[in-house]
Parts: C-alpha cells; sequence; structure tokens
C-alpha cells in the first residue's frame, strides 16, 4: 500500500503581494474614486504606501455628520453637545476639521504601536486648511452639511444654487407653496400661460405672496453669502482647486465655485462684514417668474410655483459680467428631476423685474 501523498506550503516561498504589484496610477485611479474623506484616511492607515498615496488624491468629499457647538477658548476640545442655532456657522469650519481629521486621528508614525508620534496632533488645535494641507492636490472638493439653513414649513419647496467668485455672481431659487402628489386618474389643472396670460393674479400682492417670495430670495442669499465666507481660507491655501461645491443633505441649497470662480477669488479681497461671518451680497437685478400650479412628472405638482433669477446690478458686479446664455445654461443646470422640469416651464412664464440694495 502506497502511503498517502500531502501537500505542504513552502515557507520559503510566500505568496506575492498582488496590490503591491498595481502600479501607482492605477491605486491613485481607485482612491480618486472612493473620494470620501473617512474611507481615505481607513487606506492612509492600512501601509505606508497607501499613507504616501493619499495625499495626492484629486477628489476629496467631505460629509459632515452634524453640527457642533463649541463655547469658550478655540483652543479647547471639540464640545459634542447638542448644536445651538447661533453657533451653526461660527463654528461650521471646526466641525469641518473635527469631519476631515478623525479618520486619522488614531494614526502614529513610525516607531510601534505606543512609541510613535501621532501624525495628526491634538485634533482642536488645527484649523481645516492645516488639515487639508495633508491633500496636497486636490482639485475638486464637495463638502456637505447636515441640513439647509432656511427653515420652512411642511410641505414647502425651496431650492436655490449660488455661484460665487469673490462675490455673487449668479443665483437661482425655485420655490413652491405647497408639493402634493396628484391622485393616479385625475384631471389636469395646470394653468397655462395663454389662459393665465402668464400674469400674476391681483391675490399674489394682497395676500402676502409676493413678500413670501422676498423673505425666501433674503434668507437664501444669506445662507448662500455665509457659506462663501466659510471657505475663504480653504480656497485660498489650496491653489490647486479647480471645483469646489458646499451642498446639504436635504438639497436645499448649494454653492459652487468653477476654476474662473476660484481664480477670481484669489485675485481680489473679500467685502466681508464686520458684524456677521458672511461676505456682502452686492446689490442684485431679479428676475421673478410665477405661475400658480405647476404639473411635474411623476405625478407631483407644485403650488405657487416661483423661480428667482439672481444677478448683481452694474455697478456691484466686481467687474465680472455675466452673459444673458450664460446665465440661461446656469439655471437650466441649476436642479434635477421634475425640479428641472419645473425651473424650464417657469423659464416660459411672464418676467417680473426686481431691484434688491446690497446688504
Amino acid at each position: 500500500m502506497h502511503p498517502k501523498a500531502r501537500i505542504h506550503a513552502d515557507p520559503a516561498a510566500p505568496e506575492p503581494d498582488r496590490i503591491d504589484g498595481l502600479p501607482d496610477s492605477l491605486v491613485l485611479l481607485i482612491l480618486n474614486k472612493l473620494e470620501d474623506v473617512h474611507s481615505l484616511g481607513r487606506c492612509a492607515a492600512v501601509c505606508r504606501r497607501f499613507s504616501d498615496l493619499v495625499p495626492l488624491v484629486h477628489d476629496v468629499y467631505v460629509k459632515i455628520d452634524r453640527v457642533v457647538a463649541v463655547d469658550g477658548d478655540p483652543d479647547d476640545a471639540l464640545n459634542l453637545s447638542p448644536p445651538k442655532p447661533r453657533h451653526i456657522f461660527s463654528h461650521l469650519l471646526k466641525l469641518m476639521l473635527f469631519t476631515i481629521a478623525k479618520p486619522f486621528h488614531g494614526m502614529r508614525g513610525p516607531g510601534g504601536a505606543g512609541g510613535g508620534r501621532p501624525l495628526f496632533p491634538r485634533l482642536a488645535q488645527h484649523s481645516p486648511v492645516q488639515v487639508l494641507r495633508g491633500f496636497s492636490h486636490v482639485r475638486n472638493l464637495r463638502v456637505e452639511l447636515p441640513s439647509g439653513d432656511v427653515g420652512t414649513e411642511e410641505g414647502v419647496l425651496l431650492r436655490w444654487r449660488a455661484r460665487y467668485g469673490s462675490t455673487l455672481q449668479s443665483c437661482v431659487i425655485l420655490g413652491g407653496t405647497l408639493v402634493d402628489r396628484k391622485p393616479a386618474g385625475a384631471a389636469g389643472h395646470e394653468a397655462s400661460a395663454a389662459e393665465d396670460g402668464g400674469s400674476m393674479p391681483e391675490s399674489f400682492y394682497t395676500n402676502g405672496g409676493l413678500k413670501l417670495r422676498v423673505v425666501w430670495t433674503i434668507s437664501s442669499l444669506i445662507a448662500a453669502s455665509t457659506r462663501h465666507y466659510l471657505l475663504r481660507s480653504i480656497v485660498k491655501e489650496h491653489p490647486t482647486l479647480r471645483s469646489l461645491v458646499l451642498a446639504d443633505a436635504d438639497g436645499q441649497g448649494t454653492l459652487c465655485m468653477g476654476a474662473e470662480q476660484l481664480a477670481e477669488f484669489r485675485e481680489n479681497r473679500l467685502a466681508a462684514l464686520a458684524c456677521s461671518n458672511r461676505t456682502q451680497v452686492p446689490a442684485c437685478s431679479m428676475k421673478l417668474k410665477y405661475a400658480p400650479y405647476l404639473e411635474l412628472p411623476g405625478g407631483l405638482g407644485l403650488q405657487g410655483a416661483t423661480l428667482v433669477v439672481i444677478k448683481p446690478s452694474s455697478d456691484g458686479a466686481g467687474g465680472c459680467h455675466v452673459g444673458r446664455k450664460e446665465t440661461e445654461a446656469f439655471v437650466s443646470g441649476a436642479f434635477d428631476g421634475p425640479f428641472r422640469f419645473a425651473a424650464k416651464a417657469l423659464m416660459k412664464r411672464r418676467t417680473y423685474l426686481l431691484e434688491m440694495n446690497g446688504f
């Protein structure tokens, strides 16, 4: 009887690490697909090679889970108590720091598990700019806040998108007093421009409809200028940035800056308000379009549909002229899904012109 053959692994010939065989360019491509700063932090903790490659990524996404309030000295440790509304914007930068640095906080340099020095020292002693310096080649940065800035009643629609350089360049606001779902088989009751002449009903002026739209506009512009102010240090300290987006999880508002806007931001001084943590809103001209009711795709309906297109006045545009075609392209691409349909439908309505002083 022949003895049974047994196969043993040769300890002298370990299985080659296939990940080590991947070129750096391919690993960087994968890291850029991750984007999320938490995931990038975990990858950086895997090995020294990944730790060297993570700072070279071009695309970074920072999701802020919650807003924290910090009382007292700014060098105190971050307090994770429930947020206080009056502190939300003044301490947003510290929250961004906490979100960005948390995945890296436990990392240590060479020297063993306990002997190495932390790669990122005490969290509260560093600004977001210092933390982001670890990412030396960021081109596209997206930051997501936990919620929108403008409070609205249930069922009310409010969406805005603003483009900034060193000051406001353009802004579009889409609003509605109620988003409802039309029952299946119900007859449509959209008021066409031909039926109502494209005019606003008299009740729009007498029942507070116009006043409500003005409140939406001012509140959205304040929210946008506050976000703009909070980004000033990051923009100036990262010359590689080509695209920057600051949005919120509710999808209410989005501030965006492209390569041209970022270059203009760095070249010009910000007009910041001494009494508030936001930049000044320039004098603006506004085009308001209104429809009593719009039927949207997916069986949705929008009551009191309103579109406001805002551009700085000629004397307050900061030397940046935005053409008509560029503005129309910005408006048509500002929203997604049924709200894009609503914006395009409202663009065909009669235009009402308004002027607003800077504030």
